[in-house]
């Protein structure tokens, strides 16, 4: 976890998994760099709301696989659930529901949110049944949010096609994408 820049009630707070999507956001701007994966992204965020004034904002913002043909550029994510987590069988087994989807103010993309780098056909093909794009930390951060009571984006560049060559193609898209979401922000944060 890198907290660079401080925490304020009055700004939002920028939340990414990896210093290569920040590349390009303003040095003035609160950024958080949770590292890859829910588990880094729900600890980090939880940890820097716990210490710290609670920003007005939690903008996540990332690269995502498109699960669907033609998917392209950013997109702000209207629900986020988690594609790693059984939630009907817990259900089942419980009584309890854990991981629900999770709606977000604003109409927009579903986010499949999961532990897994999306680079296989078959896998994207099932993840599009039930979403449109897929990320490792979409999920977490909101979630955090949630339950600290902070309002939450989750905004996402797509950076590849989730499927046979995603990591190849990640690596020589992330930069371009990180110049979009740099873009984005100026646009949406002025």
């Amino acid at each position: 976890m890198i907290l660079r820049g401080t925490v304020r009630a009055d700004r939002p707070l920028v939340v990414l998994a990896v210093g290569e999507e920040a590349r390009y956001l303003p040095a003035e701007l609160p950024v958080l760099l949770t590292g890859m994966g829910k588990v880094n992204a729900a600890s980090a965020v939880a940890a820097v709301l716990a210490a710290n004034p609670r920003p007005s904002l939690l903008l996540n913002l990332g690269t995502a696989g498109a699960l669907r043909p033609g998917w392209t550029g950013i997109h702000e994510v209207a629900t986020v659930l988690q594609h790693d987590l059984d939630t009907d069988l817990l259900r089942t087994l419980t009584g309890q529901t854990y991981g629900a989807p999770l709606a977000l103010a604003g109409e927009g993309a579903v986010l499949a949110t999961g532990d897994t780098f999306v680079a296989d056909d078959d896998a994207r093909e099932r993840l599009a049944q039930r979403a449109d794009l897929v990320d490792m930390e979409g999920y977490a951060v909101a979630w955090a949010a949630a339950q600290a009571g902070v309002p939450c984006r989750l905004v996402k560049q797509v950076s590849d096609e989730a499927g046979e060559g995603a990591a190849r193609t990640w690596r020589e898209s992330v930069d371009d994408c990180a110049r979009d979401l740099a873009d984005w922000t100026a646009r949406h944060l002025a």
